[in-house]
C-alpha cells in the first residue's frame, strides 16, 4: 500500500513507519520536525516538512495519492491544552479538518489517533467504546471533536475513517524531556541517577500499552469500514507499581519523592479492548515489564 503518516517523525509515528517499511509498503511522512526528529524517519520513507494546518497539505496529499492516512500529528500535552486551549484546538481540531479535506480530495481513508483516558474520564471498570465521555482537559475535548468530525464525514460522504482511542502509550523513542508520558519521565530520571516524583499518593491507575502493539493496531485498522476502537491492555497499573517496575527494569534501587496531587488528575483510567479483538483479532503482545526493559535500553543506551 501507499500510506501517509502525519506526525511520522514522532514517537508513535516512527514505529508505525517502521512497520510499514518492514512489510514493503510505500511510506510517506508529514511532519514539521518541531517535536519530531528526522532521525526517527526510517530509510525508505519519504519525509515532507509540512504542517497539517497548512493549505499546501491538500495538494501534497493529492500528489502522493495515498490509500490511507494514519493521522498522528497532534498537540499532545494536556498541560499545554489547559494553558493554551485555542492553540490545542487549532492543531487538534482545525488541523484534523484539514487532514480530512486532504483525504477527501485524494480518496484516502484516515486512521485517527484519539485518546482513551482523556475522553472517558474516571473509569470504575474498563471503559468500553460506548462509555460516557467526560473529558477533564481541553486536550480530551479536542480529540473527541476530531472523532466527531471523522464520524460526520463518514455519514456525509460514506467514507470509512476509523478513530483509535489509545491508552497510555510507552516505549522506545519517547522523549523523557518533551511531551513525555510518566514511563519516559521515570526512566529518564533513573538514567540520570535522580529520584522520581509521584504526585499524590501514587494510587492513580493507568492502562499502559506498548508502542509496537499500538503500531500494529493502527495498521490493522486500515480497511475497516469505520468506527471507534480502544487500544490498550485492560490492565490497570498504579503509579507506585509503575515506579517499582521501572526501577526493576533499570536494575536500580530508588525511593520516589511524593508531592501534592495535581488538580484534575484522573484516579483510574483503563480500557476494555474486546471490540478491537473481535474486529481485528488484535491483542497486546508486549507486557508492561518487558516493554519497560526495551524502553530503558532506548533511554539509557
Amino acid at each position: 500500500m501507499r500510506v501517509l503518516v502525519t506526525g511520522g517523525a514522532g514517537f508513535i509515528g516512527s514505529h508505525v513507519l517502521d512497520a510499514l517499511v518492514a512489510r514493503g509498503d510505500e511510506a510517506h511522512v508529514v511532519d514539521t520536525l518541531v517535536t519530531g526528529r528526522r532521525e526517527n524517519v526510517p530509510a525508505g520513507a519519504t519525509l515532507h516538512e509540512v504542517d497539517i494546518r497548512d493549505e499546501a497539505l491538500v495538494g501534497l496529499v493529492q500528489e502522493v495519492a495515498p490509500e490511507a492516512i494514519v493521522h498522528l500529528a497532534a498537540q499532545a500535552d494536556v498541560r499545554v491544552s489547559v494553558e493554551r486551549p485555542s492553540f490545542d484546538a487549532d492543531v487538534n481540531v482545525l488541523g484534523t479538518i484539514n487532514v480530512l479535506a486532504a483525504a477527501q480530495a485524494a480518496g484516502a481513508q484516515i486512521v485517527f489517533s484519539s485518546t482513551g483516558g482523556a475522553i472517558y474520564g474516571e473509569c470504575d471498570a474498563p471503559a468500553t467504546e460506548d462509555a460516557p465521555r467526560r473529558p477533564l482537559a481541553p486536550y480530551g475535548t479536542s480529540k473527541l471533536c476530531g472523532e466527531e468530525y471523522l464520524a460526520t464525514y463518514n455519514r456525509l460522504y460514506d467514507t470509512g475513517h476509523v478513530s483509535l482511542r489509545f491508552g497510555n502509550v510507552f516505549g522506545p523513542r519517547q522523549d523523557p524531556h518533551g511531551e513525555a508520558g510518566v514511563v519516559a519521565i521515570f526512566l529518564g530520571l533513573l538514567a540520570e541517577g535522580k529520584q522520581c516524583k509521584i504526585f499524590g499518593d501514587g494510587s492513580q491507575e493507568r492502562d499502559y500499552v506498548y508502542v509496537g502493539d499500538v503500531a500494529r493496531a493502527a495498521l490493522g485498522a486500515i480497511g475497516l469500514p469505520g468506527g471507534v476502537l480502544n487500544v490498550g491492555t485492560g490492565r490497570a497499573t498504579s503509579v507506585v507499581e509503575l515506579h517499582g517496575a521501572c526501577c526493576a527494569a533499570a536494575k536500580v534501587e530508588s525511593e520516589p519523592i511524593y508531592a501534592e496531587a495535581r488538580l484534575g488528575e484522573l484516579q483510574r483510567s483503563v480500557l476494555d479492548v474486546s471490540a478491537i479483538a473481535a474486529a481485528l483479532g488484535w491483542t497486546p503482545e508486549v507486557a508492561l515489564e518487558p516493554g519497560l526493559v526495551e524502553t530503558w535500553h532506548s533511554i539509557a543506551g
